[in-house]
């Protein structure tokens, strides 16, 4: 996403989900940005591609697109125009990720759990392994593998992270072994083990924790003996990425 000149990460209020180790919990849970309409998004959707970034990064925009696909247009139909990467945690119905179809060039999506009593627990969505694999088969329909330009950048296709959580690594293999067996191990995956206890998870054991080595390389094992061959494996210890362009956008 970053390349060379970074990814233009436009950082939407509110989510489809509610975290409670959310690390954007001031904008997905408490409603923080600035407000404004489809012309205001549609000049910062141009700053951004002004500023060089090699994409639009939508995070968390569902509740906005009438307002997004408006600036879009308006931004497209001035001059400026840049893959659009739909940045969402998978808790999408399928009405709304088909209205997107020929809009999202790139899906960035996760497969967070594989138990609804962990999504229940940890984002308040028990249904969100049914919710969230159906959303990805409805993303590799569209837009399928990952597609990059001859500098590694994506230009289309899906992406899935997988955040190994702390006490739930057998999770994230169930999600590895059911994205080979259903998808193909050709699909790009993002395995990370970043997470940080933020926000509510502070005082909720085990969601106090970070991920043990032990724990992710239960994780990385399963990554190599299912065969996948096209993504990213962060190694423990390693320090989010950085170098992101953003800019806080809340809807009036």
């Amino acid at each position: 996403m970053s390349g060379t000149r970074g990814s233009g990460t436009v950082f939407f209020s509110r989510c489809t989900m509610r975290c409670l180790y959310c690390q954007n919990h001031p904008w997905s849970q408490e409603g923080q940005g600035r407000s404004g309409d489809a012309g205001w998004l549609a000049r910062i959707l141009a700053e951004v591609r002004a500023a060089g970034c090699h994409n639009w990064n939508l995070v968390s925009p569902t509740p906005w697109w009438p307002w997004i696909l408006e600036a879009l247009e308006a931004a497209v139909r001035n001059g400026a125009r840049l893959p659009v990467v739909v940045n969402t945690s998978g808790f999408e119905s399928l009405d709304t990720l088909r209205a997107l179809e020929g809009v999202a060039d790139v899906y960035l999506t996760d497969l967070r759990y594989a138990r609804a009593g962990s999504a229940a627990e940890g984002s308040d969505a028990e249904r969100y392994v049914d919710v969230a694999r159906a959303a990805l088969g409805e993303m590799w329909r569209q837009v399928g593998p990952l597609e990059t330009e001859a500098d590694g950048v994506a230009r289309r296709g899906t992406i899935c992270r997988v955040l190994v959580l702390p006490g739930r690594a057998e999770e994230a293999v169930e999600s590895l072994r059911w994205l080979a067996e259903t998808v193909g191990a050709g699909i790009a995956v993002s395995v990370m083990a970043q997470y940080t206890p933020l926000y509510q998870a502070r005082s909720r054991p085990p969601w106090d924790r970070g991920v043990t080595p032990e724990e992710y390389g239960q994780v990385t094992d399963a990554v190599d003996g299912l065969g996948f061959g096209t993504g990213w494996v962060q190694e423990w210890g390693q320090p989010a990425p950085e170098g992101l362009l953003g800019c806080e956008m809340a809807p009036a």
